[in-house]
């Protein structure tokens, strides 16, 4: 039985309710998880309250040892810790411990980073007159993070917010809550005082519903929907609590007739399928130039047909299940509604005969999609490479920002004129110009229109976690 983490200690939830955590490639009960609710929520921002007191009074310097502590434990224990984020969330191995690399990282650099919180010295325009900026934590913040990278999505949030001089009130998916669990275990072992932290799981609408309605709580960070971070704008209104949120995405990807076509259907075929797929910043929309689309789409075919499909534990496994039965009907249901357009699938789409049990889906390319298409107009969250059409570099800039959303962006071209050009104008947070990771622990993280508002990582990352105060004194 997996508990709650509230003021120091693992307890069950308040009403005793239990849910089952599944493993999405054989679709049997891993552990019982202890469900919360808002009077859990509610027990949790009280003890961050109460350690907010002294947690905000110690020196960066005393917080980046415990941070650094926990980066080490996460480097030293990689090999377990990775084996448990395979079986709740389905990835690969390998990429498993990717993950649990980066957010060791992110421990490391925010330990950092927090000493260089640096206000300033305004000159004045009075002899008689001092001003200063100084940036001091925010209070109490209630994170709330998505499945999809169970280890990566709270680290950058936890790591910035503790560093920052924040306690938190964390609230992982119930999907993959044993990579948050054991991110407890590095900062407990580390030394992090009781109440620091504290993480609840259960129902996510009434552990939602206290953070927004707690005045003790002074900001939510989110990771997550669209739908779901309106719902947060919306009941923020109620206390004029803060928001962070890191939202969907539909990022393009402008394939230029300058290129070297069957290297880059190559490295595409893994890229669009990391994590199946499901990755807010996943390059979805494949707008490829006239001259080379037959060329690329038959190249990128015959690499994502050789992708190995499989359990995640299983040596030379491209793509794992997906995360749950729901997510992988929604994705074959756009599918379909793709086939009924009149697409071209050209590989996969299908759920893999020998992979019943689990929830396992053949990775697909479907080619021949107008810009009215399902695949264009929503985010896939799943393994389909589509693949679009343009004329010139005016028409797929004009292609590229026909979406609500906006995080990532991505450009493939030799030409420095078509990039620049580009990449100005594309209406995105992050554009990656022929590479496939733009992002970074150093770099800021978000996105524009309904991808979100605020920054993860980065110095970005940790000052969304401060008040700016100015203090001024006259009459000197």
């Amino acid at each position: 039985m997996k508990q709650q983490f509230i003021n120091g200690e693992w307890v069950a939830a308040i009403d005793k309710q239990e849910m089952d955590l599944i493993d999405p490639a054989t679709e049997k009960v891993i552990d019982k998880l202890s469900a919360g609710n808002a009077g859990d929520c509610r027990a949790a921002i009280d003890a961050a309250h109460k350690a907010f007191a002294s947690w905000s009074k110690t020196t960066p310097y005393q917080r980046a040892e415990i941070l650094k502590k926990a980066a080490n434990y996460l480097r030293e224990n990689l090999e377990i810790i990775a084996r448990d984020m395979v079986m709740e969330s389905g990835k690969p191995l390998p990429e498993a411990k990717g993950e649990w690399t980066v957010a060791a990282n992110l421990f490391e650099w925010y330990a950092e980073e927090g000493k260089r919180s640096y206000g300033r010295i305004i000159p004045t325009n009075r002899p008689d007159k001092r001003s200063s900026v100084i940036y001091q934590p925010i209070g109490v913040v209630g994170i709330i993070t998505a499945w999809n990278f169970p280890a990566y999505n709270p680290a950058r949030a936890w790591a910035a917010a503790l560093a920052a001089g924040c306690t938190v009130v964390a609230k992982p998916s119930e999907e993959t809550p044993l990579s948050a669990f054991n991110l407890v275990d590095a900062l407990v072992k580390a030394g992090l005082p009781n109440g620091v932290l504290n993480v609840v799981i259960g129902d996510a609408a009434a552990i939602g519903d206290e953070m927004l309605s707690n005045c003790l709580l002074k900001k939510i960070s989110f990771t997550g929907s669209t739908r779901v971070g309106k719902i947060l704008m919306d009941g923020a209104s109620r206390t004029h609590t803060k928001l962070s949120l890191e939202l969907g995405g539909n990022a393009p990807v402008l394939i230029f007739d300058d290129v070297d076509v069957d290297a880059l259907a190559k490295v595409t075929a893994i890229a669009r399928f990391r994590n199946n797929g499901q990755v807010c910043t996943s390059p979805q929309r494949f707008y490829v130039h006239k001259n080379i689309y037959e060329q690329f789409a038959e190249a990128a075919t015959a690499y994502v047909s050789q992708l190995k499909i499989g359990n995640g534990f299983t040596e030379g496994v491209n793509l794992g299940p997906l995360i749950t039965k729901k997510q992988r009907e929604s994705v074959l249901d756009l599918v379909s509604k793709a086939q009924a357009e009149n697409a071209e699938i050209m590989t996969g789409g299908n759920i893999p005969p020998h992979l019943q049990q689990g929830y396992f889906l053949q990775p697909a390319v479907i080619g021949n999609l107008q810009q009215t298409s399902v695949l264009a107009q929503n985010e896939i969250f799943g393994p389909v490479l589509p693949l679009f059409v343009f004329d010139d570099l005016d028409d797929a800039i004009a292609k590229a920002n026909d979406t609500e959303y906006g995080l990532a962006s991505y450009i493939f071209t030799n030409n420095l004129k078509t990039s620049i050009y580009a990449s100005e104008r594309l209406e995105f947070g992050i554009v990656g110009i022929n590479e496939w990771a733009p992002h970074g622990t150093e770099s800021p993280f978000g996105g524009w229109k309904s991808s979100g508002q605020g920054h993860e990582s980065g110095s970005e990352g940790l000052y969304e976690y401060m008040e700016k105060k100015l203090i001024s004194t006259g009459g000197l």
